[in-house]
C-alpha cells in the first residue's frame, strides 16, 4: 500500500508541477460551465419584448392600458419615471418608450383628442411589434368606451336622458356593462396543446453542467497514455525493473492517483453548478458510483491508450482529440434526442454516453441508486475492458 501511494504522489506531483494544469483542471471548467450554461435559455424566461412605460395620468384608464399591455403576448412593459423611462431607451435597454399624457381621460377619447407618445428606433422589427401590440392594448380599452358612447348616442336619440346627471350615470353603466361582456367574450384563437404528461421538469442547466463535467474529467484521464510516455523517456520505468515494484503495484498506483485527483475535480465542479445554478444532482451515492465508475472507465481507456502510444507530445495530442470526440458524440455538448437514431445506437459504443445518462437519471428524472446500476454497470464493463487491454499490452520500454 505504502508503494502505491507513493506512486500516486508522485504522479501527481508531476502533474501539478505547472501552475497552468490549474488551469484545466478547474478554472477551465468552470468557466466553460459558467458561460455556456449561463447563456442557456431554462424556458422559465420572459421572452417578450421590453418596453418602458411613463404613466403621467395616473387614472383607471391609463392603469387598464398597463394591464392590457401587461397580458400582451408579445411586450412586457416597464412603468417607470420619464427621467429613468428615457434613460433605458436611449441605453437600448428597451425596444420602445410610451408616455401616457396626464390630460388622458375618457373625455379625450369620447372627443377624439386623446394622444399617446410613442418612441421608438427607426426600421427596428422588434419596436414595429411592439408598436401593434401598443395599438392592440389601446384598441381593447377604447373598445369598451366607444361601445358605451354608442349605447349612450342610441338612448340619447330615444330621448331617455332629462339630465346630464342621467346621461353620465347611464355612460357609467354602459361601460361597466362593456368591459364585463369584454372580458367574458371567448378568445377567437383557441391553443391546443399535448396532454401527454412530462415524466421531469427539464432543466438545460444540467445538462450543461454534467457534460461539461465528463468532458474536461475524461480528457486528463485519456492523459494517463502521456503519463506512461513520459515515463518512458525518462527511463523511470525502466529503473523499475531494479526494484521489488510489480507491474500490478506500478499500475495500479498511476490509476488509482489519477482516479482519486478526478473525484476531486468532479466534486469541486459539482459543488460549483450547485452553487451557481442551485442544481440538485439527485441521490448523492448514486451520483459518487456514476462519477467513480465513469473516472475507472475514462482511466482504462487512458491506460489502454498508453500502450499504444510512443511520445508524450502524441498522447497528449490524442487525448484531447478522444475526449472532445466522444463528448460530443455522447451527448454531453447536444442533448442526444437531437441525433438521428443510428447515431443515437452508436452514441453506446462511447462511455460518455453511459455517464451522461446516469447524471440525468439522478438529477433530471430522480434516480435512486437502483436505477443506475445499468449505467454503472456498463461503465464498469469499459473499465474491465480497456484495463485488461493496458494490462496486457503494458511495457517498460
Amino acid at each position: 500500500m505504502h508503494k502505491i501511494f507513493a506512486i500516486a504522489w508522485k504522479d501527481a506531483l508531476i502533474r501539478f508541477s505547472s501552475k497552468a494544469e490549474l488551469i484545466f483542471f478547474i478554472i477551465l471548467p468552470i468557466v466553460f460551465i459558467f458561460i455556456i450554461a449561463g447563456g442557456v435559455p431554462t424556458g422559465h424566461e420572459d421572452n417578450r419584448i421590453r418596453i418602458v412605460v411613463v404613466d403621467q395620468a395616473g387614472t383607471t384608464l391609463s392603469a387598464e392600458i398597463l394591464s392590457a399591455l401587461e397580458n400582451s403576448p408579445s411586450v412586457r412593459p416597464d412603468l417607470l419615471t420619464l427621467e429613468a423611462a428615457q434613460t433605458e431607451f436611449d441605453a437600448r435597454s428597451a425596444t420602445a418608450l410610451l408616455i401616457i399624457p396626464a390630460d388622458l381621460d375618457v373625455a379625450s377619447i369620447q372627443n377624439g383628442t386623446a394622444e399617446l407618445e410613442l418612441r421608438q428606433p427607426p426600421n427596428d422589427v422588434n419596436a414595429s411589434v411592439a408598436s401593434r401590440a401598443i395599438d392592440a392594448a389601446v384598441r381593447k380599452v377604447s373598445a369598451a368606451l366607444s361601445a358605451a358612447n354608442l349605447a349612450v348616442n342610441e338612448a340619447k336619440a330615444r330621448g331617455a336622458f332629462k339630465s346630464a346627471e342621467e346621461e353620465q350615470a347611464y355612460f357609467n353603466a354602459a361601460l361597466e356593462t362593456a368591459k364585463r361582456l369584454q372580458a367574458e367574450a371567448p378568445e377567437r384563437l383557441t391553443v391546443i396543446e399535448g396532454n401527454t404528461p412530462d415524466d421531469f421538469d427539464y432543466d438545460p442547466h444540467v445538462n450543461v453542467s454534467a457534460g461539461q463535467l465528463i468532458t474536461w474529467v475524461f480528457i486528463p484521464l485519456f492523459g494517463i497514455s502521456a503519463l506512461f510516455a513520459y515515463e518512458r523517456t525518462q527511463g523511470t520505468l525502466r529503473r523499475l525493473l531494479t526494484t521489488p515494484t510489480s507491474k500490478a503495484t506500478f499500475l495500479l498506483g498511476t490509476i488509482s492517483g489519477q482516479v482519486t485527483v478526478a473525484l476531486i475535480q468532479m466534486t469541486l465542479l459539482v459543488i460549483f453548478a450547485r452553487l451557481a445554478f442551485s442544481l440538485n444532482w439527485g441521490n448523492p451515492l448514486g451520483l459518487y458510483i456514476v462519477l467513480t465508475c465513469g473516472c475507472l472507465a475514462a482511466a482504462a481507456i487512458g491506460t489502454a491508450m498508453g500502450t499504444f502510444i510512443k511520445s508524450e507530445g502524441q498522447a497528449n495530442g490524442l487525448s484531447i482529440l478522444a475526449g472532445m470526440l466522444m463528448g460530443m458524440l455522447g451527448g454531453c455538448w447536444y442533448p442526444l434526442e437531437l441525433f438521428p437514431k443510428f447515431m443515437q445506437t452508436v452514441a453506446r459504443l462511447f462511455p460518455t454516453t453511459w455517464a451522461m445518462q446516469g447524471l440525468l437519471d439522478l438529477s433530471l428524472r430522480g434516480a435512486n441508486v437502483t436505477q443506475i446500476l445499468p449505467e454503472a454497470g456498463a461503465l464498469l464493463i469499459f473499465a474491465v475492458i480497456f484495463f485488461g487491454i493496458g494490462a496486457l499490452r503494458f511495457r517498460y520500454e
